[in-house]
């Protein structure tokens, strides 16, 4: 199988996605202080029982296709994102995708929004329309620390883990929520799988709620999990039962593939 660009982008904001919430994971174990801006706003962190950066600053970097990926990423996450971009049009079409919620002309600005947004634990992702060299010298000159920078070490696949691929090419909106609810609901009767630990499955959980929402219409009927091997084999069973006993085999693909080479395997 070649995985088209639709589903290979879906496929890069879950590897993000997966990294970022291996960070959030490590941090849970080590308590930090993190400082948006000295004199103005320390947080401290604090996470909810589900998986998530709440609370936490990422800086992206320049907002380009490997950024844009890691953006949404991060708003699945539930982290604040900062984001440079010196061309109108990218900080325009990301804010059309749904990429980011606000485009601004300064760093000023964009720590205004941060700040508060942080403070409350909110998702937000806003661009600097300046080029991101500017931005990162402006960052620098006040004090400002993210908690998560990019580039980082992406988190490989964990060989007890597989990564699931679904796409509708028919009626998404009513059969892509019924898809979502088995792929819950077999993650939950493996919840005593030794493979899968506590922050896998609040992560797995938070990913199937929040990423239909951020994606949007990036991501055009396709869908990807990352899970334990025995809740991807009972998820690949239930679906293709239930989905052959309903008649719409011919308008759902079901496939269990591998997240480096993207090549089916089952």
């Amino acid at each position: 199988m070649t995985v088209d660009p639709i589903a290979d982008f879906v496929l890069e904001v879950e590897r993000f996605y997966a990294s970022l919430i291996s960070s959030s994971a490590a941090e849970l174990r080590v308590a930090q202080l993190s400082i948006l801006r000295p004199g103005i706003s320390v947080i401290e962190s604090s996470h909810p029982s589900e998986s998530s950066l709440a609370g936490r600053l990422l800086y992206a970097g320049e907002l380009n296709s490997e950024c844009r990926a890691l953006v949404v990423a991060a708003n699945i996450a539930g982290a604040a994102t900062l984001t440079a971009s010196a061309s109108a049009e990218a900080g325009k079409q990301a804010m059309r995708d749904g990429v980011v919620d606000f485009l601004v002309t300064t760093l000023d600005e964009a720590l205004r929004i941060l700040k508060n947004e942080v403070r409350k634990h909110e998702t937000v992702a806003v661009c600097v329309g300046q080029a991101p060299e500017t931005v990162e010298e402006q960052m620098r000159k006040r004090g400002v620390l993210p908690d998560l920078q990019h580039p980082f070490e992406v988190a490989p696949l964990k060989e007890s883990h597989a990564i699931l691929f679904w796409r509708v090419t028919a009626m998404p909106a009513n059969l892509l929520p019924k898809i979502d609810a088995i792929a819950k609901d077999c993650l939950q009767q493996n919840l005593n799988d030794p493979t899968l630990a506590f922050e896998n499955w609040e992560s797995a959980r938070r990913w199937l709620r929040l990423s239909p929402r951020y994606l949007g219409r990036l991501a055009l009927g396709v869908r990807v999990l990352r899970c334990g091997k025995s809740a991807a084999a009972l998820i690949l069973e239930r679906l293709r039962t239930e989905v052959e006993e309903a008649g719409i085999a011919h308008l759902i693909e079901i496939k269990r593939i591998s997240e480096l080479a993207n090549q089916v395997i089952d």
